[in-house]
């Protein structure tokens, strides 16, 4: 856990709290609730982007479409909308290594990544991640990149919003698609966690 973040209990009890009030004031209906969780968990979000990244890593005629226009490499796999209009995939190489930050607001790509977490919508997070990137991957994600590795921060906007493709990890050569997406995390296509094989 980071400190950025705050704990799984401590969100869960705001949300609820706060879908209670909404609910009580006539605000939303619990069906509607339950109609955005579903859009989330399945029809936006980082499980979609997982699989943007394995079929990168399994074909490069789709990994070179990705790099050049991601948003219409992704209309490929039947994947856009709101937020993902101007979307810029940035390949980690074993010399530099990207990361994502909106210093102004929240800019994300929903399509891609699902909703942002809390702690990417920190000012601590968007202040320091631009000063200090290595030290905020290091201290607030356990996330150490070697000092080899060049490391470039990237800024969301609403013209344009961004999202990593990480390094295929070792060890996974003859996996499926399914199998390489599943290793996917949001934190991953973020910048803010590496992809490891689950041995």
């Amino acid at each position: 856990m980071n400190s950025i973040s705050r704990t799984p209990a401590e969100i869960t009890a705001r949300v609820k709290a706060l879908e209670s009030m909404l609910i009580e004031k006539g605000l939303v209906t619990t069906e509607m609730v339950d109609r955005m969780v579903e859009i989330y968990e399945n029809e936006v979000g980082p499980q979609l982007g997982a699989k943007v990244i394995a079929k990168a890593w399994t074909d490069s005629d789709f990994r070179t479409r990705l790099i050049d226009d991601a948003t219409e490499a992704c209309k490929e796999l039947g994947i856009s909308g709101l937020q993902g209009e101007h979307m810029v995939a940035l390949e980690d190489t074993d010399d530099v290594h990207h990361a994502v930050v909106c210093t102004l607001c929240s800019c994300y790509p929903w399509p891609v990544l699902g909703l942002p977490p809390n702690w990417y919508k920190e000012p601590q997070y968007r202040s320091r991640m631009i000063r200090e990137p290595r030290s905020v991957l290091a201290e607030e994600f356990d996330y150490i990149v070697p000092e080899s590795t060049e490391i470039r921060v990237w800024d969301s906007s609403s013209e344009v919003r961004y999202w990593v493709l990480p390094q295929r990890p070792e060890g996974t050569e003859g996996w499926s698609e399914e199998q390489l997406a599943a290793l996917v995390t949001r934190d991953s296509m973020i910048g803010v966690a590496p992809v490891e094989a689950v041995s």
